[in-house]
């Protein structure tokens, strides 16, 4: 049996910080600068960017939108609580049902 936390943790989360690593690239953040936005390993941004790393969610409507604000205000440099905002873009993909499962028993947290 697959717990919730355990798909977040292994599949959810990092995919977001994989969305958010390719996002802040696209828009022409090094990867080792965004390593340290994200307070991660360049290596991790590296893998994250090849998709060598990080389960693979599409994200798609408010979820995206959220990731490439989360994104541009790191790359504008703006205080922001990173984790609170990584919590805050996972709560709105359980809520939307994006990625955490097909049924209210699997979705993450429910």
């Amino acid at each position: 049996m697959e717990a919730p936390c355990q798909k977040i943790v292994w599949d959810v989360l990092p995919a977001i910080r994989a969305a958010i690593a390719v996002e802040l690239v696209r828009c022409g953040v090094s990867q080792v600068e965004a390593s340290r936005m994200l307070e991660i390993a360049p290596s991790a941004v590296s893998q994250y960017i090849s998709g060598k790393r990080g389960y693979r969610i599409e994200f798609e409507n408010d979820v995206k939108r959220s990731i490439e604000l989360l994104a541009k205000d790191l790359k504008e440099g703006k205080k922001i609580n990173l984790v609170q905002r990584t919590c805050d873009i996972c709560k709105q993909l359980r809520e939307n049902d994006e990625g955490c499962g097909s049924t209210p028993a699997e979705r993450c947290g429910s």
